[in-house]
Order: structure tokens, then sequence, then C-alpha cells
């Protein structure tokens, strides 16, 4: 159980330190644009008011509060379900990594009504157009890990 939790607070506040730093101290709301390591490491400055890629964005608004409470409804059950069935640390950290993760695109989405991104990477001659933030590497991480890694359950 402690790793389920722990692994979430962490994701959680590695991802929200993030955004203070870059979008906000380092002025990157402002600029729209750092180099940090060309090409392989930028901030680039995104609003995402939709899904991966700015998918379901038309509709600002209603698509906000919906994908607010998908993540809150999804959040939830896969806490119960990596509590109450996976039964190794390692299984409910990459839950709670994925939970972590969501619950910093949702603070994002309350706080500036749409999820901060600023990661770009770009290498061997593909320039990479998308920006992404740690929460959605964590939801990546996390989803992966469990389809590539799955654990026994409890009770089948």
């Amino acid at each position: 159980m402690r790793a389920f939790w722990i692994t979430a607070l962490l994701v959680l506040a590695i991802d929200q330190a993030s955004k203070i730093i870059v979008v906000h101290w380092m002025g990157l709301s402002r600029l729209g644009a750092i180099d940090v390591f060309p090409p392989y490491l930028n901030f680039r400055m995104g609003w995402n008011r939709g899904v991966n890629f700015g998918l379901f964005a038309h509709d600002a608004e209603a698509a906000r509060w919906l994908l607010i409470a998908l993540a809150l409804a999804v959040s939830a059950w896969l806490a119960w379900w990596a509590l109450a069935r996976l039964e190794r640390p390692a299984h409910r950290a990459l839950a709670g990594a994925i939970v972590g993760g969501a619950l910093g695109n949702v603070i994002d989405r309350l706080a500036y009504g749409a999820v901060a991104d600023f990661l770009n990477m770009s290498c061997c001659g593909i320039v990479n157009p998308y920006a992404f933030n740690i929460a959605d590497i964590a939801i990546f991480a996390g989803a992966i890990g469990l389809v590539v890694w799955p654990g026994e359950t409890k009770n089948g």
C-alpha cells in the first residue's frame, strides 16, 4: 500500500514543482520557448485543453470538466484496484505513477483551464512538434509497465 501512495505523491510533487520552476520562475509562459540542449531537450510552452496531442479540445470548457471528472473517476478506480488486487509493491508503484500523473494534470486543468506542457525532445533528424510534461511521462510509463509486466492479483 505504501508503494502506491509514495509513488503517487512523489509524481504529483515532481510534476507540479517542475511546472512552477519552468513555466513560472523561468518565465516559459511569457517567453514561449527556452532552448536547453537543442535539439535533444527544449522547453516549448503548450496549453493542452484536450487530451493527448490536443484531441477533443474544440469545446474547451466542456472538455475541461469532462476530462477532470474522467481523470478523477479513473484515478479512484485505479487506486481501489491497485490496493485491493495488486500484490507486488512494484506493481502498486506503477499504478501510483498513473494516479499521481493524472492528478497533476487535474490540478493544471483546475488552476489554468488547461494542462501545462513544456518538454520537447527531438533527435536524429526527427523534429518533434509536440510538448508534454512529467505527469504525461508517469502516466505513460505506469501504463506500459502494467501492460508489459502484469502482476499477480489477489482473488484471481
